[in-house]
């Protein structure tokens, strides 16, 4: 599925350029901070005029998010982006094994999941991105534009705090969003980009793109699984490693076009 507006369709070779992506054993490129008192991975040159708030998935802080934090902070020749991707989980993220078994197949990963989601509910964690970039925003004041990425049920978490009266983001991309639906696509007011996987319904991914009436992007990537740009991303696959990579392509070419 493409984009119905062709000038942020794809990339600009000009301005991506993605070092070579680590299948394994990557190195970091940023440290953790607290800020607003979340620990935070940040990444991005100090003097960065544009910033961005990356809300991992469920699974936390995992290489292949972190690594896409690194691509997203360093890959853009015409742009300088300050990353920051918060702890909204407290070192309690959920552990990867859960999602092959999604819905969970034991009582005790029912109840687990039922505590976690009930703890940090899309709804709840828009409320602390919020306030979260607000002070971000009081303690970088060089940075003048916000973009924000969510992956999966970070995707949600931007949606519904792009259409907040108080968004202060300039621009947003989902990376294979959880949860679609298209009502959420009728209160944005600001450009967003869709990038869906196989397993998002495609008819959601229509509809959601049917009702937008801000600049976007929405593409399929046809033969990747929902996670394919971060935690359950299986980078020493070749196919999906050249898809990973287009996907931050993508999102960096978006970004490089709305946050001005």
């Amino acid at each position: 599925m493409s984009s119905t507006m062709p000038a942020t369709h794809g990339h600009s070779e000009a301005c991506c350029n993605v070092p070579p992506v680590v299948s394994q054993g990557y190195k970091v490129k940023g440290t953790y901070e607290t800020y607003a008192g979340k620990k935070t991975y940040t990444v991005g040159p100090d003097d960065a005029t544009k910033g961005i708030v990356v809300v991992f998935d469920i699974f936390g802080y995992k290489d292949q998010t972190l690594q896409g934090a690194d691509i997203l902070a360093t890959s853009d020749n015409e742009n300088k982006y300050k990353v920051f991707m918060p702890d909204w989980f407290d070192g309690a993220p959920l552990p990867l094994e859960y999602h092959p078994s999604f819905p969970p197949n034991t009582p005790e990963k029912q109840e687990a999941l039922k505590t976690f989601f009930g703890k940090h509910s899309p709804p709840s964690v828009s409320a602390k991105l919020l306030a979260y970039t607000q002070a971000l925003k009081q303690q970088f004041p060089s940075i003048k534009t916000w973009g924000v990425l969510g992956y999966c049920w970070g995707g949600k978490v931007v949606v519904l705090t792009l259409a907040n009266d108080a968004n202060p983001f300039a621009a947003g991309v989902e990376a294979h969003p959880a949860m679609v639906d298209p009502n959420d696509a009728t209160g944005l007011k600001v450009p967003v980009a869709l990038l869906a996987s196989k397993d998002e319904t495609p008819a959601d991914v229509a509809a959601f793109e049917k009702n937008l009436t801000v600049p976007h992007h929405v593409e399929t990537f046809g033969d990747q699984i929902h996670g394919w740009m971060a935690a359950r991303s299986d980078l020493a696959d070749p196919r999906v490693k050249a898809e990973y990579v287009r996907g931050y392509e993508t999102a960096l070419s978006f970004f490089g076009t709305h946050l001005t």
